[in-house]
């Protein structure tokens, strides 16, 4: 951990959803001291499903949300959980919330009274909808902010709603809307802590849907245009996903030279020598017709057959792999994506550290998840 660029920065988290843990989980896996400041109960993410095998009740959202992080109870409704809580804020660099809104005040955590009590600190709200407007009292959880931000609209598209047309929007496994709100809060944070010498603390408003609508942005500037986007119509004019003999592959070629290669991987055959597809917006205008051959090619070759070969003609594919295949995936142990952490109950479990580097090196997580209140026994056995 000597070498991580967040060393010595000291972060108070309150999160009951995964936005706001997310945010805090980046800077942590960056080197910052990230302390989770949690209900008498604990956060309401220790009890999400699903839960490790073995491990009785260990949710595996919050294992993975909490690595590295220490818990701290501590109620600011009572006065000497706010007298705790201001002193630990009096020495942090970040406070991460995602409070409701309409409870901050109550609890001396509106933005107001943090700045007049904590001035050098950086405060970063994360809510579904944001802390200004008429939104800020809405409440969101995952599958509102991915509809709210669009994305959940156009879902799915491409060779899924070919295969089942008759499917409605789905919703992305997991958190992906709250964990792009979580992204947004840690670049806010970041940069609000690049300026902090000049201007002092500031209050960062992060709204998890406008997150969202970032990821959609092609969308939206469509929508701009007068053109109204739907999952049938939304995929790639060719290539995406193709279903092979074991398995599938993504696959996109949007430059000449790779539509070039993807030619000689296909054996050249008649059909693409077509002098007429040398010109990509021909290529876009016929794209399912070319589909339709590379579909019928590829079902009788293996994924792995077809990456290797494409990959030395410059063709832009790789594999779907399964979760199993990534854990032991030679690209992933090379880059030390993965860090091997024990989970009580759980046992010893590879977990994704973070997913960027620094310095080309692979970061470092100080544990798994920490124990409820971990912080109050340490203060007590002292």
């Amino acid at each position: 951990m000597s070498q991580s660029p967040l060393n010595g920065l000291r972060v108070v988290l309150r999160a009951s959803h995964a936005a706001a843990a997310y945010a805090g989980r980046m800077l942590a896996a960056m080197g910052a001291e990230v302390i989770l400041i949690e209900p008498e109960g604990g956060s309401p993410l220790r009890g999400e499903p699903p839960f490790l095998p073995g491990s009785g009740k260990a949710s595996a959202v919050f294992t993975y949300l909490a690595a590295g992080m220490r818990s701290m109870v501590c109620d600011p409704a009572k006065a000497d959980g706010r007298t705790a809580l201001g002193a630990l804020l009096s020495e942090a660099d970040v406070l991460i919330d995602d409070t409701p809104f309409a409870e901050r005040q109550a609890l001396g955590l509106d933005e107001e009274a943090v700045a007049a009590r904590h001035p050098q600190l950086v405060h970063v709200s994360v809510l579904p909808f944001g802390a200004k407007g008429p939104k800020a009292g809405w409440k969101g959880e995952d599958i509102t902010i991915q509809h709210a931000g669009g994305e959940g609209y156009l879902l799915p598209n491409g060779l899924a709603v070919e295969m089942f047309p008759d499917r409605p929007p789905l919703k992305i496994f997991g958190h992906f809307g709250e964990m792009q709100g979580g992204i947004a809060a840690a670049l806010g944070a970041l940069s609000a802590l690049w300026v902090r010498d000049e201007i002092g603390g500031q209050f960062v408003d992060i709204s998890s849907q406008d997150a969202g609508l970032a990821v959609g942005a092609f969308a939206i500037q469509r929508l701009g245009d007068g053109s109204i986007e739907h999952r049938v119509e939304r995929s790639f004019r060719y290539g995406g996903v193709i279903p092979c003999a074991d398995g599938y592959l993504e696959m996109l070629t949007l430059e000449q030279r790779q539509w070039d290669g993807l030619v000689k991987l296909l054996g050249e055959p008649e059909w693409a020598l077509d002098p007429a597809l040398e010109d990509s917006l021909e290529r876009s205008r016929r794209g399912p017709e070319i589909n339709r051959h590379i579909r019928e090619w590829a079902l009788t070759r293996n994924v792995d057959d077809i990456v290797a070969a494409g990959q030395k003609l410059n063709v832009p594919l790789a594999r779907y792999n399964s979760p199993t295949e990534i854990l032991g995936g030679a690209q992933e142990r090379h880059r030390g994506l993965f860090q091997s952490v024990e989970i009580e109950g759980a046992g010893i479990l590879d977990m994704l550290v973070s997913p960027f580097h620094f310095g080309g090196e692979a970061l470092e997580l100080r544990g798994g998840p920490p124990a409820l209140g971990e912080m109050n026994a340490a203060a007590v056995e002292a």
